[in-house]
């Protein structure tokens, strides 16, 4: 119990500026909302005969699973900041369990995600943008777990690279753009290079998008979920693992 009591504590911390300051909720969606308004159409030009279905219920899930890669995978860089003003090294020294200061980031980052991915949901409908609402809540299930597992990981780095905070965002970087492209998020991959389409069978994101488009569309029934949910859930016990140690390890 003391350790719930301790995460809830770390949350509400978290929380605070957030709700101080709300839209920055909303403008942390300026990316994702570029994409839509400019890719989307090229989607629908170009590839609108070959995409499995109406393109916006193909490209907004995809969307939605950006925003849980890219809010995910920078909020690190807040941590860092921490460290270097020394707030970071004041909640160390405090009764709070070491492994609740990971845990109640992590918790703030997916109420974010999922008050995000239900923006852009509603700024979708009005373009025709149709989906099975027991689906779409599976399908925010889903990304809060994948949005847990990639913040605990970017908080593992953090921690890593503190001596060095210019190396967060050159891993940060690195990982980011080919995890999205080798997902298809953006463009099929059936008609890619042989060893594109094994690199994406082997990315974790893959599975979560393929899982996304078929919860949003109401088909609970498709193997993508299953796999989903379990490549998902693997990075989530993956990135709580080596976050948590890497916090109990910090000075």
């Amino acid at each position: 119990m003391s350790v719930l009591t301790d995460t809830a504590i770390v949350t509400s911390r978290e929380m605070r500026p957030v709700l101080g300051d709300p839209f920055s909720i909303i403008f942390s969606l300026v990316q994702p909302i570029f994409f839509l308004a400019l890719f989307g159409p090229l989607l629908a030009g170009n590839l609108g005969d070959e995409l499995p279905g109406q393109v916006w219920q193909w490209f907004v899930p995809a969307i939605l699973a950006m925003i849980s890669l890219f809010g995910s995978s920078a909020v690190g860089s807040n941590l860092l900041y921490e460290m270097q003003t020394g707030a970071h090294e004041r909640m160390l020294v405090t009764p709070l369990s070491r492994s609740s200061l990971l845990v109640g980031r992590a918790m703030k980052e997916l109420i974010t995600l999922v008050a995000q991915a239900l923006l852009v949901v509603l700024v979708m409908l009005p373009f025709g943008f149709r989906f099975s609402l027991p689906g779409a809540v599976a399908g925010l299930v889903l990304l809060a777990v994948l949005g847990v597992g990639i913040s605990s990981l970017s908080y593992a780095l953090a921690i890593a690279v503190r001596k060095q905070d210019w190396m967060f965002w050159a891993v940060q970087q690195t990982f980011l753009f080919p995890l999205m492209i080798l997902s298809g998020m953006l463009l099929p991959l059936e008609g890619g290079p042989g060893w594109m389409q094994v690199a994406a069978r082997v990315n974790p994101l893959t599975h979560v998008v393929e899982a996304e488009r078929a919860l949003f569309a109401g088909d609970f029934g498709s193997p993508a979920v299953v796999w989903g949910f379990v490549a998902a859930g693997l990075t989530a016990a993956l990135g709580l693992w080596l976050g948590i140690r890497s916090m109990r390890r910090s000075d």
